[in-house]
C-alpha cells in the first residue's frame, strides 16, 4: 500500500515539468480550470473504486477522452489504476491467494494486455470498442436486475473465466475500459473483500505490463505523460481512502449488489451517449 503511494508521489515530484508547462503538454485549449475539473473527476472515480472495487477507468476514460486526445487519455490513465490496485491488494489481503487459485485467468489477462498495447500503438479502433463494452454493460445489468442478483452456483468454468480474462486484458489495453471481468466475477463472487482483492490482483498484473510495454517497447509513454499519470494518481488517493472507508462501514451485501449494478448502468449509458452517434455515422457511411 505504502509502496504504491510513495511511487506515484515520487514520480509526480521528480518528473514535474514546471508550473508553466503543467497543461501545455496535454494539448492546446486545456485551461487551468478544465485541468482542475479533470482532477476532481479523478478524486470522484477514486472514491467509487474504493467503495465497489472497480469503476475508476470506466468513469475517467470517457470524460478525459472527450477533453484530450483519446490515445493520450488511455496512456495517462494507466498510472492511477496501477497505484489503486496495488493499494487494494494490500488493503484486502486476498490478492495472492486469488492468484494461486486463478493463475490461468491472470496469465490470459496478461496476454490480452500485451496484444492490446500493440493494437493501441498501431491501429485506430475509434469508438467501436467502447460502444461494444457499453452494450455488454447494459445487458449484464438488465440480467442482474431481472434475476434479482442471482448467484450462479457451479458455473465458474475455468475456460469461460479464461476467455473473460483475455478479453479484459485486451479491452483495458486498447480502450482503458475493463468491465467484463468485474461483471463476470460479480455473478459468482459475492464476498466483497475477495471480489475486490481478486480484481485488484488481475488489474495490477495487467496495468504493470501495460506501463512497462508502453515505456520500453513503444513511444506512447513520454516523460510528461508519466508525470501526469503520477500526479493524477496522487490526487486519486484522496478519493480512494474515502471510498475505502465508506465500503467498510456503509454497505451490506444487498446494497453492494445494487451499487455495483447502478454503476454499470450509468457507465454503460454514458459510454453509449459518447460513442453511439459516431458508430451510427460510421455504419451509415459504410
Amino acid at each position: 500500500m505504502a509502496f504504491a503511494a510513495l511511487a506515484v508521489l515520487a514520480g509526480s515530484v521528480v518528473l514535474f515539468p514546471g508550473t508553466e508547462s503543467v497543461t501545455k503538454g496535454i494539448q492546446s485549449g486545456v485551461t487551468p480550470l478544465l485541468f482542475a475539473f479533470l482532477l476532481v473527476v479523478a478524486v470522484v472515480a477514486g472514491a467509487v473504486k474504493g467503495a465497489v472495487g472497480f469503476g475508476y477507468a470506466l468513469i475517467t476514460t470517457p470524460i478525459f477522452a472527450s477533453v484530450i486526445d483519446p490515445t493520450m487519455a488511455v496512456v495517462v490513465l494507466a498510472i492511477p489504476p496501477w497505484m489503486i490496485n496495488v493499494f487494494q491488494i494490500g488493503e484486502t489481503n486476498t490478492g495472492l491467494a486469488y492468484v494461486r487459485r486463478e493463475w490461468q485467468l491472470v496469465a490470459l489477462a496478461l496476454v490480452g494486455s500485451v496484444v492490446g498495447v500493440y493494437v493501441l500503438a498501431s491501429v485506430s479502433t475509434g469508438p467501436l470498442v467502447p460502444f461494444v463494452i457499453g452494450v455488454i454493460l447494459l445487458g449484464y445489468a438488465a440480467y442482474q436486475v431481472t434475476t434479482s442478483f442471482v448467484v450462479v452456483e457451479g458455473a465458474h468454468h475455468p475456460v469461460l473465466l479464461g476467455v473473460f480474462g483475455l478479453l479484459e486484458g485486451f479491452f483495458l489495453a486498447v480502450a482503458n475500459l475493463g468491465p467484463l471481468l468485474p461483471a463476470y466475477l460479480h455473478t459468482f463472487e459475492r464476498d466483497r473483500e475477495r471480489y475486490i482483492g481478486g480484481l485488484s490482483m488481475v488489474f495490477t498484473v495487467v496495468f504493470t505490463a501495460r506501463i512497462v510495454q508502453m515505456a520500453f517497447f513503444t513511444d506512447l509513454l513520454t516523460t510528461y505523460r508519466l508525470w501526469l499519470g503520477c500526479a493524477l494518481a496522487v490526487v486519486t488517493l484522496v478519493g480512494l481512502l474515502a471510498g475505502t472507508a465508506l465500503r467498510r462501514v456503509g454497505f451490506d451485501e444487498r446494497r453492494f449488489d445494487w451499487v455495483v449494478t447502478a454503476m454499470l448502468v450509468v457507465i454503460g449509458l454514458n459510454i453509449l451517449r459518447k460513442t453511439g452517434p459516431a458508430v451510427v455515422r460510421r455504419l451509415l457511411g459504410a
